[in-house]
């Protein structure tokens, strides 16, 4: 059964993440996170918290939009060396709205919390190596398949307006809580916050300062 995120009391310490599976730094800090979970999932629990980008964008990309975010892309790669599928940018009329994609993370938080951050993985996946179009809910679906969820009761999920609710919580405490940058990745203990990051950072970074505020030694 579906359980609402507010009502989930996350122990101290835990780590804030607002991010948005359609935010290409995210994609190149999508790596770091994967260590963080390996590193500290015993011990630092990951909140993740959609921060909705482009929700209920209803413009098509044109020329110079695409130009903009094909130049985000590169830089991307270059920072982060995460593969792109540049294939996207042959698309026509396509509508660069991120609330589908958050809303089948945040589905996936309901009905399996610690599967939230390997669906934002496999939709991220998805959008930037294979082309798939996260804006149908029939590609979020089968993505959500894949990762180990049930296809009727994803589905259901994902349509059900509490989850609709729940996705728009997500962005409004991004939007209250003055997250502008994405990723954006906050350490919190006994009601004190500390940002880890506030935009892209790699692992090398990331790492070191997670250890240092836990109390243990680089390694």
């Amino acid at each position: 059964m579906a359980q609402s995120h507010a009502s989930q009391k996350m122990p101290s310490p835990h780590l804030l993440y607002f991010a948005d599976p359609k935010c290409t730094w995210c994609w190149g800090f999508s790596s770091a996170v994967d260590y963080i979970v390996e590193e500290f999932s015993d011990t630092l629990p990951v909140r993740l918290v959609m921060g909705g980008i482009r929700p209920d964008h209803t413009q098509p990309m044109d020329d110079d939009a695409k130009s903009e975010t094909r130049t985000h892309w590169e830089q991307v790669q270059v920072a982060s060396g995460q593969r792109f599928n540049f294939e996207f940018f042959d698309r026509d009329d396509f509508v660069y709205n991120t609330e589908p994609a958050c809303r089948a993370v945040v589905t996936a938080r309901r009905l399996a919390p610690l599967k939230a951050i390997p669906m934002m993985k496999s939709v991220q996946q998805a959008f930037y190596t294979e082309n798939r179009d996260v804006t149908q809910t029939d590609e979020l679906v089968g993505i959500a398949v894949a990762t180990g969820f049930d296809e009727g009761e994803f589905e259901t999920v994902f349509e059900d307006m509490d989850t609709m609710d729940e996705t728009r919580a997500d962005f409004w405490l991004a939007q209250n809580s003055r997250v502008t940058d994405f990723p954006t990745l906050i350490a919190v203990q006994y009601g004190k916050a500390q940002a880890v990051t506030i935009g892209y950072s790699p692992w090398k970074q990331i790492g070191p300062a997670l250890k240092q505020w836990m109390g243990r030694k680089p390694h």
